[in-house]
């Protein structure tokens, strides 16, 4: 069987992706000669849609026929497993074609067109489910097949004679029958040959004797006779079916063609199906944006890659083993899967994909002794396959590998621009900052900075897009034991500039990095206001539905009751009268039912409805709720309030005011002690209070002392809407340590 293409083996071996397509091409019925699915890719993906929506079997396990077809389009003759491989593929398509499908959809059209001859569902009798030819079809066969039971039976009679016979028992070394070179033996003592007749064929390692008997080898050569005949029978309904299917051989293409097709389409079912995966459409265009996309290979905490490659260049920074190299292979990876139509772990819908003339993975070291090329240059060979290339996807990793760094960064700089004008796209990875800072200014360049845990000296596998990535040598060396006396001189040698710019570079990224954390924990919050909608939402519905409920069972008493009580009216004597009128109070509503017709549990922070206001909960006390509405604090029952779907907001601690009456005034606040803040807290819920229960004047005391609460609380009463007046209360009431104050 031919091979997927030694490029494209290469390449998904380069992307860490082999284990991932061995999984899809397990669940092909046989294995593909090419992972690529020549045509419309939109067609092939709504038949793949469609399938989706039908219950129905995997093909099993078949092989290639095209040797098949080869073989019969010469006059050769197949062998019973081949002729039965094509039927598996005749019997699956027939399974098809009975099964209920829409036939407005292209997948009922499509198997509707494939038309099977008479003859393949003729010589398809001949065979029974496990590919046996059956001997039922033709008399001299049926009839062999009942000679080579009766020897068989035979044998095994004469065998179960012999090994329960009193004369041969003393001579048996077990009551098994052994089999020899593919003959039926007993395994016996010397001296046998006085009771029996048999030929010895071998000798055990104790120096028994295996031994054929001679009845036995009489019927066994009665069922090799059997069986030989039976096969020459078989052999003449081969040559004619051989010679017949050579007719057939366009039929035999198309079938087989017909079957690859939807063998690649239910293998990337299933195997989506399987593993949760998506499948994204390539796009005409070459912009590449990938959201939550997780590549195969990292199994382990495996973080999702979300990247804007909309540019013609990416070029990645950072430490080395930052995850640089994954992001590259991962771009590569998404590419690769959506041109060949592979279902991935990604978030499709917001996802765009670029289709590409070719994938080039530029990764590995190129350096080979045995052909005396050095890294550089094997870096050079790659580069001049693909400057020959238009409209190609390339991924390099470690771009000056090999060489000087300065020298590289301007050849580098030359060759990335040539590419980039002969329409290709390219990821490129690298940990010098020298190309990065020439290729910056390009407007077709994009910079990643790759983010590394230096705490945990892990990748993150998270990106900053518009900067440069720090380098931590230094903090590598020190860390793997280079002394910090050697690691400092170092740092002199580098330079102080350079340094203030590696700074530079990293609060640069920590601050982009801060700023990712923030958008990310402001989705995180927007979407938990966004459940939290969804579930008052559900929860007023369900209020709602209650009320109809209750509203409904009302009227149905009600209306009850009325009747029954029209019926007294109309009654002749008085017993009737009492007895319809009991009737009528009995259907009545009970009074708990009547007031309390909620469903919904209220909570302390719950907005609610009362009458023409909205308030919020702020107690509750068995059927009861203290509310505050517009200012005001008063105490309602739950049958009264309704509630208010919005979004939340932070709950407002219940307060409870301490007042007393006095015969002098109204209400009276003590303020002796407390902070500033929760003075004038409890100061306006006081006046609060005493506006609700109708007191025209009120007093507060606060005290002399340093005069803090006598300030505060003139400032407050200064500007407080509802107070008419204010003053010091007289000596006999607190004087300068209290306030008069009317409402």
């Amino acid at each position: 069987m031919q091979k997927i293409g030694e490029f494209l083996k290469d390449l998904i071996e380069k992307l860490d992706l082999e284990e991932f397509i061995s999984g899809l091409k397990n669940l092909y019925a046989r294995e593909p000669k090419d992972l690529f699915i020549e045509g419309d890719t939109n067609r092939h993906l709504q038949f793949i849609r469609e399938i989706d929506t039908l219950d129905f079997n995997a093909p099993i396990e078949i092989k290639d026929i095209w040797g098949s077809i080869n073989r019969v389009r010469k006059f050769g003759i197949l062998t019973i497993e081949a002729i039965f491989d094509i039927l598996k593929i005749i019997r699956y398509f027939n399974y098809l074609k009975k099964m209920r499908i829409d036939n407005s959809t292209l997948f009922y059209k499509w198997v509707q067109k494939i038309d099977i001859p008479d003859y393949f569902n003729e010589i398809d009798n001949y065979f029974d489910e496990k590919g046996n030819f059956r001997d039922d079809v033709d008399e001299q066969l049926k009839q062999l097949s009942i000679n080579i039971e009766r020897a068989s039976r035979n044998i095994k009679d004469e065998y179960r004679r012999v090994i329960h016979s009193a004369k041969v028992e003393p001579y048996l070394v077990d009551k098994q029958i052994h089999l020899l070179n593919d003959r039926e033996t007993l395994l016996l003592k010397g001296g046998f040959n006085h009771q029996l007749k048999g030929s010895v064929i071998g000798r055990s390692a104790n120096g028994f004797f295996y031994v054929v008997l001679d009845s036995v080898e009489r019927e066994a050569d009665k069922i090799r006779d059997y069986r030989q005949e039976r096969e020459s029978i078989i052999l003449t309904y081969r040559k004619d079916i051989s010679k017949r299917l050579h007719s057939f051989q366009p039929f035999l293409k198309y079938i087989d063609k017909q079957f690859t097709l939807f063998d690649s389409y239910q293998a990337r079912l299933f195997f989506a199906k399987g593993k949760n995966l998506e499948f994204v459409k390539p796009t005409s265009s070459d912009e590449i944006v990938l959201k939550e996309f997780y590549h195969p290979a990292i199994r382990q905490n495996p973080k999702p890659l979300t990247i804007d490659f909309s540019k013609k260049v990416l070029m990645v920074t950072g430490v080395n083993a930052g995850g640089k190299t994954m992001l590259l292979k991962s771009i590569l990876s998404t590419v690769l899967l959506s041109k060949y139509l592979i279902p991935m772990n990604i978030d499709s819908h917001n996802s765009k994909i670029g289709r590409f003339k070719s994938v080039d993975a530029i990764i590995d070291d190129p350096q080979n002794i045995n052909f005396d090329i050095s890294t550089f240059a094997g870096r050079m060979v790659d580069f001049s396959k693909i400057l020959k290339k238009e409209n190609s996807l390339i991924g390099v990793d470690e771009v000056e590998l090999g060489t000087d760094s300065d020298e590289a960064s301007a050849l580098f700089k030359v060759l990335i621009e040539k590419l980039i004008n002969r329409g290709s796209k390219i990821v490129i990875t690298t940990h010098h900052k020298r190309l990065a800072s020439l290729m910056g200014v390009n407007p077709d360049v994009e910079l990643v900075a790759a983010i590394y845990d230096e705490e945990k000296r892990e990748p993150t596998y998270r990106f900053l897009q518009g900067t440069i990535g720090k380098s931590y040598a230094f903090e590598t060396a020190e860390r793997y034991g280079i002394p910090k006396t050697f690691v400092q001189e170092a740092r002199k040698t580098y330079g102080e500039d350079a340094q203030k710019l590696n700074e530079l570079i990293e609060k640069s990224a920590n601050l982009e990095q801060q700023l990712l954390l923030k958008n990310e924990e402001m989705d995180r919050k927007l979407i938990e206001i966004e459940n939290s909608k969804r579930r008052l939402k559900e929860a007023e519905d369900s209020f709602y539905r209650g009320v109809e409920v209750k509203k409904s069972q009302l009227e149905s008493l009600y209306k009850g009751a009325i009747s029954e009580a029209k019926e007294s009216v109309k009654a002749k004597t008085i017993p009737d009268t009492h007895r319809h009128m009991t009737e009528a109070h009995k259907q009545l509503p009970k009074k708990d039912m009547a007031e309390d017709s909620r469903d919904y549990e209220f909570k302390v922070g719950d907005k609610v409805r009362y009458r023409t206001g909205e308030g919020v909960i702020i107690q509750l006390k068995s059927k009861k709720a203290r509310i505050e509405v517009n200012g005001f604090k008063i105490e309602v029952k739950l049958s009264d309030i309704k509630p208010v779907i919005d979004v939340p907001k932070p709950k407002k601690s219940s307060v409870t005011v301490k007042v007393e009456k006095t015969d002098k005034v109204g209400l009276t606040l003590d303020l002796h002690g407390m902070r500033r803040e929760d003075a004038l807290e409890e100061l306006e819920n006081f006046i609060s209070t005493a506006l609700l229960q109708g007191w025209d004047e009120v007093l507060v005391t606060h005290g002399i002392g340093s005069g803090i609460l006598s300030k505060a609380t003139a400032e407050f009463l200064k500007h407080h809407p509802s107070v008419v007046w204010w003053g010091d209360a007289p000596p006999q009431m607190g004087g300068h340590g209290a306030k008069l104050i009317r409402l």
